[in-house]
């Protein structure tokens, strides 16, 4: 095989085989094919797109590339959960333990955040003394004792993701529909779950800024998931405002705390059940979504989810009075309020502002080498539908360096947007794609 006749194969709209696609791969893993060359094959690709059978090949060639979490020793159907990402999902924390508290096994690897978005690894390490860096074994006995596990991905974890997006990232490439679905999806499959639960975000924070674009990368993701035998299913969520109020790792944490207590706040407790009930619809504990959000609600009011989030932290070494004691959390030296300069209602949020302004007080990273600073953070006093009067605090800034804070409060003012009158509503969750890849509607 040439790399030579590939690149021209693809960029006269041929199809891939599977053999040519699992080489290729192969062989840029192994240095064996240059960056120039893999980079016309993403441009090739970009312009003409791939099939569902090179979609699948590509991201289980991605897959193969590096380790693959064997889970077989852990009775039970596996569930994982994955979001694309966005400000202030902190619904990991919260469907886990409740999913967990039903006896289901909840075998989670997650990542670190990047760029605007967060990332479950980075809240956990909050919890002072917990470790996401726990041994496979470690991983395995844990899910099997108490249902549930929750650790950073291994640094072989599809590695040929690893190379392809980073060139992806400096040719222009990002943002072709089987490339993220199958960047996304290696890394899911690697993992080792028995079903899939996707959570899809649309809006100004998300990555696809459209309904209809959120929807057909939610339709590839399923069919590479359940051509590659992985029962998957996906939710269309809003991200067109921030999730919950908390924004900034000790914060997210202490909001999906509060939420299991059963005082979060209504769009974060409702989308945490709907996902945690496809979960259990998934490991076939019961046969519809309405009455899986029942036996979620269940884990909270009988307090069986915060006891097993407390299992969860104790089993990875974390300090358990976190649960009741939010004092021993990250705390920044400074809280600032920002305040509306109108009268009238919150009628729209660009959340990624929202999440860049996060990232200039240190709450994420700018690189992967980048060091979080995880007492900072957001906290919104008013969202979109709010009244508001001039003066009236509409977020709070958490911050260690107060010339960070002037930066973060400048993005925060032109994110907000107060109009005379209260936006149109928009749906918290939009739809989905089943395990048929069939679309519906909420």
């Amino acid at each position: 095989m040439r790399m030579y006749d590939l690149i021209v194969k693809k960029r006269e709209g041929c199809k891939l085989n599977e053999h040519e696609i699992n080489e290729m791969i192969n062989d840029y893993v192994a240095g064996k094919i240059p960056d120039y060359q893999m980079s016309a094959m993403l441009m090739a690709i970009y312009f003409n797109g791939m099939d569902n059978d090179e979609t699948l090949y590509l991201t289980m060639a991605m897959a193969n590339s590096g380790d693959m979490l064997d889970l077989s020793k852990i009775s039970g159907i596996k569930v994982d959960k994955h979001s694309t990402g966005g400000v202030g999902d902190k619904t990991s924390l919260i469907l886990a333990p409740m999913v967990a508290a039903c006896g289901i096994p909840v075998a989670k690897m997650s990542g670190r955040g990047l760029g605007h978005t967060g990332g479950t690894i980075d809240k956990l390490e909050s919890i002072p003394g917990f470790s996401t860096a726990i041994s496979t074994d470690d991983f395995i006995h844990n899910v099997n004792n108490i249902h549930i596990a929750i650790s950073g991905q291994t640094a072989n974890l599809a590695p040929a993701d690893k190379k392809l997006y980073a060139l992806r990232d400096v040719t222009a490439t990002v943002d072709q529909l089987s490339l993220i679905a199958s960047s996304i999806m290696s890394k899911k499959l690697a993992s080792g779950a028995d079903s899939i639960v996707l959570d899809v975000k649309t809006g100004s924070g998300a990555f696809m800024k459209s309904t209809e674009a959120s929807f057909a990368l939610a339709q590839e993701m399923v069919a590479i998931g359940n051509n590659a035998k992985r029962r998957t299913v996906a939710i269309i969520s809003d991200m067109d405002q921030p999730l919950g109020k908390y924004i900034g790792n000790a914060l997210e944490v202490i909001e999906a705390i509060e939420t299991l207590k059963g005082n979060g706040p209504e769009d974060l407790t409702l989308l945490s059940l709907t996902l945690g009930a496809n979960m259990l619809v998934a490991a076939n504990m019961t046969e519809n979504v309405d009455t899986g959000i029942e036996i979620l609600r269940k884990t909270i009011t009988n307090g069986a989810a915060i006891e097993k989030l407390k299992q969860l932290i104790a089993a990875q070494g974390g300090n358990t009075t976190c649960i009741d004691d939010y004092s021993i959390f990250p705390k920044s030296k400074y809280i600032e309020p920002i305040t509306a300069d109108r009268d009238g209602f919150v009628s729209h949020i660009q959340t990624d502002e929202i999440g860049y302004a996060s990232l200039i007080l240190g709450g994420g990273r700018q690189t992967k080498e980048s060091t979080i600073d995880l007492s900072v953070g957001i906290i919104l006093e008013k969202k979109c539908g709010d009244n508001v009067k001039c003066g009236d605090t509409i977020c709070y800034i958490h911050s260690n360096d107060k010339e960070k804070t002037v930066s973060a409060k400048q993005r925060i003012k032109s994110a907000y947007v107060i109009n005379d009158t209260p936006p149109a509503s928009r749906p918290l969750i939009y739809g989905g794609i089943d395990e048929n890849g069939h679309r519906y509607l909420k």
